[in-house]
């Protein structure tokens, strides 16, 4: 972000007290509770755990050898027991759970004792396919409720879950399972985006044959003979008619607080993967506090995270901390345009959703859309709005709170990462003074800090990178089968500190703004993606020597796909290979990763080591004045690259 942005930011004069109502009867309207955390971080976190139904209660809160975290010591707890069996015991059991809503229009409605029963039964058919503790499944489904189940059910048992984003190639599943060395998949015959048809089964085939960890796989039964599905005798079985014989009760298994509850992929600069790690005790914790104080969740709120369960976001606001809350919420399986540009406010109104929570891309595109089609619904019964995924500039944060929550809703906008568990920077709207774009300041018991190059903290008003300088319980404990990778990537940069790997700063009143990613890890529409991955798939490409990916200010996406690619010789450069490329990279990792943007070089600028300058490619794609050239093995390679980019 230039510098005159973040100025732009710190300057933001606009303020929203919290509305009397939040004030009054927020689920945290004590700011004293910011102190008492901080000045006993530990007592504030064992006195939250206490709210969780516990098989056995722990015999010490922390261990902590940094980087290595251990909460919660000698606890024994199960996450589906605390997101079900507490409310099925209770008069919640008919309450709804899940408000689904298809894509072609088709409607569930699950209770909490629907959803325990489902659960309870795939967890038995889990265990006849031999999964047992410490088992992996990976999860490759739209967003049906079949895939919250299953991952309940995995907790269930004991089982390690790993949900690959329905969007994702087969290459990029492939990559997942065999990283996580996943022992079942489960996925669907199909799914529906836009009025089409993804063709998950066909894709997961194509995965599994490279996937020889892979013993069974079970098919939801979605689309039904468009899909194409085709299903191999002894390896793959129909989920109906796994469901059809399975005992109707499972015994829950007490976990140890710091039993592995899920593996969740995300990139990261070296171009593989990262398969992060969230352990039992913590997580659900820090996901149950934060959905209700963020959130303010009540026993009647109508709750809609409209975020994919694929991204961490889904797995935090939609299957566990709603539920250990024991909210009722919408789920939602297709496209914010399909049929028309109306269908999330449309279903705002048809539900009486209450609070609504989505990402800085998806608000821009409304912005894009025009207010004639959130204007052309009652959304009355609004009280709150969320926003996550990246940073939001101010005119988005206004259109958001004007049109969507016609000024009466407070907007959480949040910083967290699939590292964190749960958001680390966040309002809360019984106690917090909010400012258009900024994340405000640190949930209680998190230590955040801005500092620079050395380490140190910079004085309000200053910019850095953004750290974090104590454990907390949700926090990500290493990176699956590499923990060398883990201190490398987290805890290197800055010795003893988690660096975040965005970059922020604080205003005159400590709040922090946060101004996006100082590394290679692109964020597009609040997706992470390596530009490593993606060059990887344009050098796949025969017609392809070389590559280099950048991130670029985008206006809808928050930053959008920039490829610069070198051809193979006698290879002609066609506006029909542009597209051929672009297409090629869809393939490979997903749609997500399809550049927006992609010019031939006939060469990349590039260090005497041989290391391509990326920084001047950004300079050149922000149309900024190019920075250093000294350390070039030839300057005029970027000259001519920067004068043909702006002749295109």
């Amino acid at each position: 972000m230039a510098d005159e942005a973040i100025e732009v930011l710190l300057e933001e004069g606009r303020t929203f007290p919290p509305p009397d109502a939040f004030r009054q009867s927020g689920n945290l309207n004590d700011a004293a509770v910011f102190e008492r955390a901080d000045k006993d971080p530990e007592g504030f976190w064992a006195e939250q755990a206490r709210e969780l139904d516990w098989f056995r209660t722990w015999d010490k809160v922390l261990e902590w050898d940094c980087p290595w975290a251990k909460w919660f010591i000698g606890g024994k707890i199960n996450v589906s027991y605390n997101c079900l069996d507490r409310h099925v015991k209770t008069a919640r059991r008919n309450k709804a759970a899940i408000i689904w809503e298809g894509e072609p229009g088709e409607e569930r409605v699950l209770t909490y004792r629907d959803v325990w029963r489902e659960v309870n039964k795939f967890a038995n058919a889990l265990k006849k396919l031999g999964v047992q503790k410490g088992d992996r499944v990976a999860l490759y489904l739209g967003m049906v409720p079949e895939l919250l189940i299953a991952m309940h059910a995995c907790n269930r048992i004991g089982a390690v879950h790993s949900v690959v984003f329905g969007g994702f190639s087969a290459e990029s599943l492939r990559d997942r399972i065999n990283d996580a060395s996943a022992k079942v998949l489960v996925t669907g015959d199909g799914g529906y985006r836009r009025g089409t048809v993804i063709p998950l089964k066909k894709n997961a085939d194509e995965a599994v044959e490279g996937s020889p960890s892979i013993e069974n796989v079970v098919v939801v039964q979605r689309v039904g003979s468009d899909s194409g599905a085709v299903m191999k005798e002894g390896r793959d079985h129909w989920w109906h008619e796994l469901m059809a014989g399975a005992p109707l009760w499972c015994e829950p298994e007490p976990m140890d607080s710091e039993d592995m509850l899920f593996s969740l992929y995300t990139s990261g600069t070296t171009g593989k993967p990262k398969g992060i790690v969230h352990t039992t005790a913590g997580y659900l914790l820090g996901v149950y506090l934060a959905n209700k104080w963020v959130f303010d969740m009540k026993e009647d709120d109508v709750f809609w995270c409209a975020a994919d369960i694929g991204w961490v976001t889904g797995h935090t606001h939609i299957v566990y901390g709603p539920m250990a809350n024991g909210a009722t919420q919408v789920m939602y399986e297709g496209s914010p345009d399909w049929p028309d540009k109306d269908r999330l406010w449309r279903m705002v109104e048809k539900y009486g959703v209450t609070i609504f929570h989505t990402a800085p891309t998806a608000i821009r595109t409304f912005m894009r859309w025009g207010t004639e089609f959130p204007a052309a619904h009652d959304l009355s019964s609004l009280r709150l709005l969320g926003s996550v995924g990246e940073p939001i500039n101010p005119e988005a944060w206004m259109w958001y709170h004007e049109h969507i929550g016609h000024g009466n809703c407070p907007i959480m906008d949040t910083w967290w990462q699939t590292e964190t568990g749960h958001p680390l920077i966040t309002p809360f709207p019984g106690v917090t003074t909010l400012k258009p774009a900024s994340a405000t300041r640190p949930f209680p018991g998190i230590e955040a800090d801005v500092v620079d190059e050395q380490g140190k903290s910079v004085p309000l008003g200053g910019g850095g990178y953004l750290v974090l300088k104590r454990p907390w319980p949700a926090m990500l404990r290493t990176v699956f089968n590499d923990p060398d990778r883990y201190v490398e990537t987290y805890w290197s940069r800055f010795p003893g500190m988690y660096f975040a790997g965005d970059g922020a700063k604080r205003d005159k009143d400590g709040y922090f703004w946060l101004l996006g990613r100082v590394d290679d890890v692109m964020n597009v529409s609040g997706h992470r993606l390596s530009t490593m991955e993606v060059e990887s798939a344009l050098v796949d490409h025969q017609a392809v020597a070389e590559a280099a990916v950048i991130g670029k200010q985008h206006e809808v996406k928050g930053q959008g796909i920039c490829a610069f690619v070198s051809l193979i010789a006698g290879v002609e450069n066609t506006p029909e290979l542009v597209e051929e490329l672009r297409a090629h990279v869809a393939r490979k990792i997903g749609a997500i990763a399809r550049p927006d943007e992609l010019y031939y070089a006939a060469e990349l600028p590039k260090t005497r080591s041989g290391k391509i300058m990326r920084r001047l490619l950004r300079d050149i794609a922000d149309g900024k004045a190019l920075g250093d050239t000294t350390t070039l093995a030839d300057p005029t390679v970027v000259a001519k690259l920067k004068e043909q980019y702006e002749d295109e």
